[in-house]
């Protein structure tokens, strides 16, 4: 009896260890459920691109009367400058966003100085503060240092983040010491050990802040909206509000510049995920 027990409770659900017909159309109606909860918008999103759709309440997942209509009208209202204006935003932002965080990082794992820990609670403070708190004082230090209308408005703001400093923080406080005392004993200088022994360590750390901080990046839409003054200067995901809000613009339109905006995350994901996944995992497999 509890050897029976122990293999029907194997998964959640009870289902692996079970035998039959009513087992495997009930695992089959399960996964089938849950491709449809979180592939169906997807796919919904994918087939609208190459549809001509008139009535935006018949989306389907199969495109029906397939068309690159879509992607041509989006282009004529000038989606390729606003998807190349995100694409220089979100790749100055990571760059700056990266090297600040592997920078702060390194000083909060390995160096001992006054104050450090009113440091680390005032990063950890700036994750508790809504985007919408920081908006009128963010644009008035722009507008003091003349960046509004700029794209560096909206690359300077976001090259700190509080949740990519600390993961390279714990991340480098496994690293062993040793290996920086060795180095230190050949000669080499802190630069040195940093950019040679620690920074390489850090590569499943630097694919996990690099995914998310792309993400978060990419998907900014309060300060592209503080800092735009002009159409040519939004980025895409200000632009689809503006679609959105055009009358002559079906559906079709919008859900193809929709895939357009997704389309760099999902490519960002794919380059990194090797690294993502072992900086997922690597806590799990120390000590």
């Amino acid at each position: 009896m509890k050897r029976r027990t122990t293999a029907a409770t194997d998964t959640a659900l009870g289902l692996t260890a079970r035998r039959g017909p009513l087992a495997v159309l009930a695992r089959t109606a399960l996964y089938a459920l849950l491709v449809l909860v979180f592939a169906g918008p997807l796919l919904a999103l994918l087939a609208g691109s190459f549809s001509k759709v008139t009535d935006p309440t018949a989306l389907t997942l199969l495109p029906t009367r397939p068309t690159l209509e879509n992607f041509r009208a989006a282009f004529d209202r000038d989606v390729l400058r606003y998807l190349a204006n995100s694409l220089i935003v979100v790749g100055g932002g990571l760059l700056l966003q990266i090297a600040v965080s592997v920078s702060a990082a390194y000083a909060i794992a390995r160096r001992r100085f006054p104050g450090a820990r009113l440091v680390l609670l005032l990063i950890l403070g700036t994750m508790m503060l809504p985007e919408e708190v920081l908006a009128v004082p963010l644009s008035m230090v722009l507008s003091d240092l003349g960046l509004i209308g700029t794209l560096a408005g909206m690359i300077l703001p976001v090259g700190a983040w509080a949740f990519s400093i600390l993961v390279m923080a714990e991340f480098m406080k496994e690293i062993p010491v040793e290996l920086e005392e060795a180095a230190r004993l050949d000669g080499a200088g802190d630069l040195r050990i940093f950019w040679s022994v620690v920074l390489p360590l850090c590569r499943p750390a630097l694919g996990v802040i690099g995914i998310f901080g792309f993400t978060m990046i990419w998907d900014q839409y309060l300060l592209p909206m503080l800092v735009a003054t002009d159409a040519r200067q939004f980025t895409l995901p200000l632009a689809l509000r503006t679609l959105r809000s055009d009358e002559e613009v079906g559906i079709g339109v919008l859900l193809a510049s929709a895939l357009l905006a997704l389309l760099p995350s999902v490519l960002a994901f794919l380059a990194m995920q090797r690294q993502f996944m072992r900086g997922l995992t690597s806590g799990a497999v120390k000590g």
